[in-house]
């Protein structure tokens, strides 16, 4: 029997989800979160072997998820569940070894048997993901990037700094250069930029 968490912070879904993986014989579905944090818990408590995931999700993302997941080396296979066919995501599910990436409409049998293919040890991804990912270079440096997400947090330049353990004018200089990078006119739309990439 496979053992499945569904991790997704949609009520509805995740019980429609639930209730027709269930009527699998081979599948059961023994943990429901509705956020990233509560994945991770069930994770830890109930180790199942396949735990569905939303990228989208409150507290913790989905890729966050399957980050730690895989820093911790856990034996749980990780398949994400998405509408979004964004370069940034698609890319970050494969530098954390997801094992599938899968759209969310797909019919209940076609998720079952992928279910199946990610246990006998195959990848599984949607073609409309992978054709919808087609790669935009992500611009941003890694120190950039840090800068941003504590940007997206609320953090000012001053916090920031203190933060990284930066001076306040190199952090206003990364910020400058970013902005210019992304061709944007201030903070908040270069963080909301770099989130519809995928890139934060």
């Amino acid at each position: 029997m496979i053992s499945i968490i569904i991790a997704e912070d949609q009520r509805l879904l995740r019980g429609a989800l639930a209730s027709l993986l269930n009527l699998e014989d081979d599948i059961e579905v023994v943990g429901q979160a509705g956020n990233g944090e509560e994945a991770l818990a069930l994770i830890a408590s109930i180790q199942p072997d396949v735990c569905l995931m939303d990228i989208e999700m409150p507290l913790v993302s989905g890729l966050d998820v399957a980050e730690a997941l895989k820093a911790q080396a856990s034996p749980c296979r990780v398949i994400i569940l998405t509408t979004f066919a964004r370069p940034g995501y698609f890319e970050r599910a494969i530098k954390a070894g997801v094992h599938g990436y899968l759209l969310k409409d797909e019919p209940s049998d076609k998720l079952a048997e992928a279910i199946r293919r990610v246990m006998e040890g195959h990848r599984e991804v949607s073609p409309e993901l992978i054709f919808g990912s087609a790669r935009e270079e992500n611009t941003l440096s890694s120190r950039e990037r840090e800068i941003i997400k504590l940007a997206a947090f609320g953090q000012t330049a001053s916090e920031i700094a203190l933060s990284l353990h930066l001076s306040h004018g190199t952090v206003r200089n990364y910020i400058s250069e970013m902005l210019n990078k992304l061709e944007v006119k201030g903070r908040i739309e270069a963080v909301r930029l770099a989130e519809e990439k995928g890139w934060i």
